[in-house]
């Protein structure tokens, strides 16, 4: 009798163990889902950037999240990475083919693209010795307001992404 319990309790501890596992490894449940966005740009150029969705929930782009003059994770949870199928240039900087982590500074009218060359990190974990390159850009104004991190690419090679009422973008060639 007392083998039979201990194989239930066993039993029971086991499923729950594999039900907290696969709960917590379905990332889609997360409060910033994932999502991930490809291209070929007309230059032939297979693009691909995996990001979290971070949601505003009333705060302020700048100071509440994602704060002014601070190396930001372009998204949350793990690093946002960006891909490139062949050789690029970006803000006429070379960039050889490859996966990176896309961080950046944000700012009021300007933010700086940081490509870094570590790729799979977590987003927390920005070394500045690593980067592949820093891009200076102008920030756009959107309306209506995004809730949601959106990142979108085009097959010109102009990679933006857009929330609150900004939208950031480069191009890519």
């Amino acid at each position: 009798m007392k083998k039979l319990m201990l194989f239930v309790v066993l039993a029971v501890c086991t499923l729950g163990a594999f039900t907290v596992s696969a709960q917590t490894t379905d990332k889609s449940k997360r409060p910033s889902p994932p999502d991930t966005v490809k291209a070929t740009t007309q230059n032939g150029v297979a693009i691909e950037v995996a990001y979290s969705q971070p949601a505003l929930k009333g705060r302020a782009i700048g100071t509440e999240i994602a704060p002014y003059g601070k190396v930001w994770r372009t998204g949350a949870n793990e690093a946002t990475t960006i891909s490139f199928s062949k050789n690029v240039t970006l803000g006429g900087k070379a960039l050889p083919a490859g996966k990176y982590s896309l961080y950046s500074i944000p700012g009021e009218k300007e933010w700086v693209i940081i490509i870094n060359k570590i790729a799979m990190q977590s987003g927390m974990e920005y070394k500045e010795a690593e980067d592949a390159l820093r891009v200076t850009v102008k920030t756009e104004k959107t309306s209506p307001s995004v809730e949601r991190l959106k990142f979108m690419i085009d097959p010109s090679g102009k990679i933006s992404f857009v929330w609150g009422e900004k939208m950031v973008s480069f191009v890519v060639k």
